[in-house]
């Protein structure tokens, strides 16, 4: 049986919003596994549906650039939020951004490949910053739309720099309405994918696997109504419908008014416009979003330096 730490229970608290006494007790029956665990809350009810971790543990900086119908987001990660804040660094992610964009390059590998403006390549430039600013740096990630007509626009929310922060957002919107309808509809649906946290555009992009989980959930839960059998496939096949219907993002209900479905305000959008508007696809960015940083008892630490 794994050890049940304090800092475990704070986790799956801080997670779930359930009580510490319930986190201990889930932990417990899932062998300290926090993901387990949290399903075996909200299988008890005592936890609701989480869209995605949103847990920034990770520094560094998210940065977007867009060009006309194209658009790049790319993540660099950093030991500390101190170096996010370094112009150094800053212009880095700031290139690193405006490289992939005019390469069309959307994989992280493959964009640290790639030349560098100052000479040599992205990776070997990361490099020299590590050495220079002393502190570990990392290409994690890079997202990429594009649209053959329309616009692309980018939204950093809470951001550091002109186009850097800790959640980037690209929205693309293919068609033939202008600009200047495109544009704030665009920047309207950015701001609400950074706050609701969509998993996918449609409820036909969720993850399989994602669906087939909360479905074991949603089973379990159901199983203990006592309810028959057909009333509880009933059950079963309407709360997973209603988990994709939350988190895909033409599904949601519109963060600026809390009722209409982000669909129909693209389509009420096209109308007024008297031209053709698609929500093709997006990309949303959260720094750090499923790396957990390493956590440690500093006093047990010092004892074991100590050999206590």
């Amino acid at each position: 049986m794994a050890e049940i730490t304090a800092a475990a229970v704070k986790e799956l608290r801080d997670r779930s919003g359930a009580g510490m006494m319930d986190c201990k007790k889930a932990l417990t029956e899932a062998n300290g596994d926090i993901e387990a665990a949290t399903d075996w809350l909200r299988a008890k009810g005592l936890a609701a549906a989480q869209k995605k971790s949103s847990r920034t543990a990770a520094e560094g900086l998210v940065g977007v650039a867009v060009a006309g119908t194209k658009g790049v987001a790319v993540e660099v990660n950093s030991e500390t939020d101190f170096v996010a804040k370094n112009d150094q660094f800053q212009d880095f992610v700031r290139t690193t951004a405006q490289v992939a964009l005019n390469s069309g390059v959307a994989d992280a590998e493959a964009l640290g490949a790639q030349a560098h403006p100052a000479g040599g390549t992205i990776s070997e430039k990361l490099v020299a910053n590590i050495a220079t600013i002393g502190e570990n740096q990392t290409l994690r990630r890079v997202g990429q739309v594009e649209v053959s007509q329309g616009v692309v626009v980018p939204y950093v929310h809470n951001a550091a720099a002109p186009g850097l922060g800790k959640i980037g957002v690209l929205v693309a919107l293919e068609g033939d309405a202008p600009a200047d309808v495109l544009e704030p509809l665009g920047k309207q649906i950015a701001m609400h994918i950074a706050a609701a946290f969509p998993l996918a555009l449609s409820a036909a992009d969720i993850d399989p696997a994602l669906l087939e989980r909360e479905r074991a959930i949603a089973a379990e839960k159901a199983a203990e109504s006592g309810k028959p059998a057909e009333i509880v496939a009933k059950m079963v096949d309407g709360a997973v419908a209603k988990f994709a219907k939350e988190q895909a993002l033409l599904s949601q209900l519109f963060v600026m008014d809390n009722k209409t479905p982000v669909a129909d305000v693209v389509a009420k959008a096209a109308k007024d416009a008297g031209a053709s508007i698609t929500l093709k696809n997006y990309v949303r960015f959260q720094l750090g979003e499923g790396i957990e940083k390493e956590t440690s008892d500093f006093a047990a630490e010092v004892a074991a330096a100590a050999g206590v």
